[in-house]
């Protein structure tokens, strides 16, 4: 069941993608790449089982966020990308900032969700700073990559540019974001079913 959600959510995340460059352009992507930036953050600390390994969701859409910059290299400049980037960044440290605000309100008799809103976001310091590094040090990489990538090759072969690029930075960004956000909270065999995965 879990590959067919991951393929079906793949295909909704390309499409969505696709929807705000088209509707948008350059400030759609911009948008998308903040999207992905929070929502990754949240979707991470689900952990499911995937051919077999441990898992932790928000990768798609996470990666969608090195497409998005790709394509504001590709048809608007680096820069687009780079302020891209900073966004996502500051955003992901707003949402962080505000729900560690609302965690210490005390909630109504009637309340029901408090309970959840902890469980999500009394970890999210921890896999912010860990996004944080990750995000920054990956995204950067990716801009530098794929418009090294553009230069070498002349313009030519942007899927190439685009896949080898996103390859290399998702990989860069998953290392470092699982150890940083979660060493000590898994052993080590999960830590590199996650990693690989």
């Amino acid at each position: 069941m879990n590959i067919s959600l991951w393929f079906g959510m793949l295909v909704l995340n390309f499409f969505l993608i696709m929807f705000f460059f088209r509707l948008w352009g350059k400030t759609g992507l911009t948008v998308w790449v903040n999207i992905s930036c929070i929502v990754s953050n949240i979707q991470v600390i689900k952990t499911v089982d995937f051919f077999g390994f441990e898992a932790t969701l928000g990768n798609i859409i996470y990666a969608t966020c090195f497409l998005a910059t790709d394509i504001l290299s590709e048809f608007y400049s680096e820069e687009d990308s780079k302020k891209a980037v900073n966004m996502g960044l500051f955003s992901l440290i707003s949402m962080t900032l505000l729900m560690q605000c609302a965690l210490f309100f005390t909630p109504s008799e009637n309340d029901f969700a408090d309970p959840a809103l902890h469980t999500i976001f009394k970890i999210m310091p921890r896999i912010a700073a860990g996004s944080l590094a990750a995000y920054y040090i990956s995204n950067r990489f990716d801009i530098f990559s794929y418009n090294l990538l553009k230069r070498k090759t002349k313009g030519k072969y942007m899927w190439l540019r685009n896949n080898l690029s996103t390859m290399l930075s998702q990989m860069l960004d998953t290392v470092v974001f699982t150890l940083s956000a979660f060493a000590g909270v898994y052993d080590r065999k999960i830590l590199l079913e996650i990693i690989l995965m």
